[in-house]
């Protein structure tokens, strides 16, 4: 007895979706039991894998449209801009956090019109 796409028990063969291609369904026809069950396997960890990397090229995508123009390559697009006082001079710092410390990155002088 043969199980049907919708998952009820039927005597006739399941319909292939309409999206796979007629070589692939004419390949899988061919095979045991055994096999469509190891590429069932295979298609669902596959298609999980395909899944994870497209959400971490939107994340980078995501990213890469919310760096700041002037942002370095080696800051984090997270780093925000600080102002520190030396010599009684006042600089622009691209400032974020790595684990437990605090990195700054130089950007430039605070201009005095500012």
């Amino acid at each position: 007895m043969l199980v049907n796409t919708a998952g009820a028990m039927s005597y006739e063969p399941p319909t292939p979706p309409a999206e796979l291609q007629t070589d692939i369904v004419d390949t899988l026809d061919d095979c045991s039991p055994e096999i469509l069950r190891e590429v069932a396997q295979y298609a669902e960890a596959l298609a999980e894998y395909r899944e994870r990397e497209e959400r971490l090229n939107e994340t980078e995508d995501d990213e890469i449209k919310d760096r700041p123009d002037d942002l370095p390559d080696d800051v984090p697009s997270r780093a925000t801009i600080t102002v520190k006082e030396i010599n009684d001079n006042r600089y622009y710092y691209w400032q974020w956090r790595d684990g437990d410390r605090v990195k700054s990155k130089y950007k430039g002088p605070v201009d005095s019109d500012e």
